[in-house]
């Protein structure tokens, strides 16, 4: 086999769970941009941070149209993967995310980005609630906690959307991440409590659990401008969500390094912004500990993450065939 066809073989099989990779940056993005205005800071770091989230993001979505080209049969079968499919809003969240993160930079940009986010995660929310509804292969060991995934595209809408002058549309939004957040968070705890647990590679997204209620948090804020008590309970359900999450670190370190562990990144950047904002609103320096506390820890990750799905592309550990 040449070198050439090896290559294209790879492509073949490039997974759509790379987008979490432009999640997890744009979270830190924002978190980054988030600390400096709380601090009154300018570290001149976001034009950077937004320049390399923005490269990943062109470069992933060239690589995945490149298999969308060539190996059409491939994507057909990840979107109709029990599990898999989940991952494909990842596209139109890493759209959203971008959005917010060129908030403050470029506001043409951020509106741009944001109308392409909005439409394209309707479209899946749409597709994915419907292949769910109408299925003939869904298990209980398929669930776990990537089917929030297009619930959390939904709930991210108005944090750019309102500043940028579409407060309905982000209420409808708001209003369908929350809808099905109750719904999947119920069955994620059955799923867990009384079925096998969560295989090893998939275990990460357990952390995907705090993102709901965090993001909700802050979208939530950008809606009302006021902490009020829906408001207290999102941020505390994430705060205890993070806890139970922590407690369970040992667990996590134990496992061996799948594409899954970017599943850490984005839920952390979000409790993080979501913290910072609590300072915001309480002066409470404690809020602002936890904010640039787990902003801190969430740069080492992100930086662990990057490392290690380096290595994995070059000893050809990722873009595999599954077994």
């Amino acid at each position: 086999m040449t070198t050439a066809t090896q290559s294209m073989g790879r492509v073949a099989f490039f997974p759509i769970s790379f987008f979490a990779m432009v999640m997890g940056m744009s979270g830190l993005t924002i978190g980054w941009e988030k600390a400096q205005a709380i601090l009154q800071l300018d570290l001149g770091i976001s034009p950077w941070l937004v320049g390399v989230t923005s490269t990943l993001f062109v470069v992933l979505a060239t690589l995945y149209g490149t298999k969308l080209l060539l190996y059409r049969e491939f994507v057909l079968k990840e979107i109709r993967h029990p599990v898999k499919l989940n991952f494909f809003p990842t596209i139109s969240i890493s759209l959203l995310l971008l959005a917010i993160a060129f908030l403050g930079l470029m506001p043409q940009v951020s509106r741009l980005l944001w109308i392409s986010g909005a439409l394209l995660h309707l479209a899946f929310t749409l597709y994915v609630v419907s292949v769910w509804i109408h299925h003939e292969h869904f298990q209980i060991h398929h669930m776990n906690p990537a089917w929030f995934i297009p619930a959390v595209g939904n709930v991210l809408v108005p944090v750019a959307g309102v500043p940028l002058g579409y407060p309905e549309i982000s209420w409808f939004f708001f209003s369908v991440g929350m809808l099905f957040w109750l719904i999947l968070m119920t069955i994620i705890f059955y799923r867990v409590l009384f079925h096998h647990p969560i295989e090893a590679r998939l275990m990460p997204t357990l952390f995907i659990l705090i993102a709901p209620p965090a993001v909700g948090f802050i979208a939530y804020m950008r809606l009302t401008g006021e902490l009020d008590t829906l408001a207290r309970v999102l941020y505390f359900s994430a705060f205890f969500l993070t806890l139970l999450l922590f407690t369970q670190a040992g667990r996590f370190l134990k496992l061996k390094f799948f594409l899954s562990w970017w599943a850490y990144s984005f839920p952390l950047a979000a409790f993080s912004i979501a913290s910072m904002l609590m300072f915001e609103h309480t002066g409470s320096v404690f809020y602002g500990y936890v904010g640039v506390g787990m902003l801190t820890m969430l740069t080492g990750i992100v930086l662990l993450l990057l490392t290690a799905t380096g290595m994995a592309v070059r000893k050809h550990n990722i873009c595999l065939p599954d077994h």
